[in-house]
This record gives C-alpha cells, structure tokens and sequence, in this order.
C-alpha cells in the first residue's frame, strides 16, 4: 500500500469581489448547511428542527420540508432532483425544486446497515454497507445491485464519501482518503474541519468550515478561504459564506 505525498498550494495570489446576499439574520441563524445551485438559489439546512429551506437570491421563499430524522444533502447541483440520505431511517429520499417529495427508497429491506450513500446520477447509487462490509453499486429504477465489492475498512468517523473513475473518496473527521474497489489505500491527507465532499468534472472538492480544497487526482489545492466563515459552499457564480449570520458571494476577479 503507497500513500501518495501531500501537497498543499495556498490560494493567497486571489483576490475576489464581496456581494451580500438577502437573507436575514434570522433565516440563518443554527443553520447547519448552507448550499447554492446554480440558479442562484439558496438552501438551508437546520438540524434543530431538520428543516430544509429554498430561498432565491433575495430572500424569498421557494419552499421548504420538515422532516422526522437528519437527513444528509448530497447536492443541489440539479435543483430538480436533490437527493438527500437518512442513516437514522435508512432510505433514500428525492426532492423536486419546490422541495416536494418525488422518491424514497427503503434500504433496510435489501441491504445491511447503510453507512453512507453516493447517488451517481438519476439510476444509480453507491452504497456503504457496513454490516457486510461492502461498496454495493445499486440501480435503485430497478431495485437490482449492479456490482458488488468487499471493503473492510473501518467507517467509525466516516463524514462523507464518493465514488468516480473506480476510485472511492473517503472523508472523515480529519482526514481525506482514496481508495481503489479492493479496499487498497492510495492517497491520504489530514484536512481540517472537513464537512463534505463533491465532484466537479474530474476533480474532487473538499469543503471545510472555513475553506475550499480541490484534488486533482495528485494534490491537495486550496481554491478558497475566509477565515471569519462558519460555513463555505460553491456554485458556479462563486463561493457561499456564512459570516456572523450573513451570507455573501465571492466572485473571483481576473487579474490580467
């Protein structure tokens, strides 16, 4: 097993332009999650109540659901079908853009215990079962398991994970891991404060309390950070912070 080497480029050479965006204080107070597709919508997460919220630019609501358990969002890159996972209920739910529930999928009945879930696309899935130990690629159309590997690894302090290219990213509390479909180890490094992961084309975006970081298969490349945030999240118009319950957009300036 080889560890690839570490290496971390800070991004002090950007310069990025401020705008707030027009949600109130208390819209965003306990937020936990804070997200943004690329309409320039905004969501918010609340583990108080697991309540999730759709605003538009200017603060109005789009909509909203409240749910029983915690629910983890994996994107709203396709505001027209949020995926969302309940380790606690293990399914699976689909939300359309007015946050209507349009799926659920029961996993309990065909699976073990779920870990965690990666939804690839509008067909597929990707599986953690921890009882079994296993990374199961699951057609949820048409409830059959496509593949089905061995992965004994240890998923205690999993926070988030993804699988692209037979490559499988593993975050944890503190650290960043890529393992192949046999479960062999092949880059690790420390990040801290690491919430989530998201795959933008062939790279992987790490995403901290404060910062953004980006692998690009070889290196760690830090592309974002505001220290005062509490929480960062990316669109294609910029970067999201939460700073003293307000919400701005960063938007990087060219310097040519």
């Amino acid at each position: 097993m080889k560890v690839l080497s570490f290496i971390l480029i800070l991004s002090s050479v950007f310069i990025f332009s401020q705008k707030k965006i027009g949600l109130d204080s208390l819209q965003l107070k306990d937020v936990q999650e804070v997200l943004g597709d690329d309409y320039g919508n905004i969501y918010i997460y609340k583990k108080k109540d697991f309540s999730l919220t759709k605003y538009d630019s200017l603060g109005a609501q789009l909509g909203k659901v409240m749910m029983t358990f915690p629910y983890k969002i994996q994107s709203v890159t396709n505001p027209l079908n949020i995926v969302m996972f309940s380790e606690n209920a293990q399914e699976i739910k689909f939300f359309d853009q007015n946050l209507n529930e349009i799926q659920k999928i029961n996993l309990s009945s065909n699976f073990g215990f779920i870990r965690a879930v990666y939804a690839e696309d509008l067909q597929f899935a990707w599986l953690l079962d921890d009882s079994n130990k296993t990374l199961v690629q699951y057609n949820f159309r048409s409830n059959s398991v496509i593949n089905s590997f061995p992965f004994n690894i240890n998923l205690q302090s999993l926070k988030d994970f993804l699988v692209y290219n037979n490559r499988i990213y593993i975050l944890r509390d503190n650290i960043f891991e890529v393992y192949n479909t046999k479960a062999s180890l092949l880059f690790s490094a420390n990040i801290s404060n690491a919430r989530k992961l998201s795959r933008n084309n062939d790279d992987i975006l790490i995403f901290g309390d404060q910062s953004i970081t980006r692998f690009d298969g070889k290196n760690l490349i830090e592309i974002f950070q505001n220290q005062n945030a509490k929480i960062v999240d990316k669109n294609n118009a910029g970067f999201l912070a939460l700073i003293k319950d307000k919400l701005y957009l960063y938007r990087q300036i060219n310097d040519n």
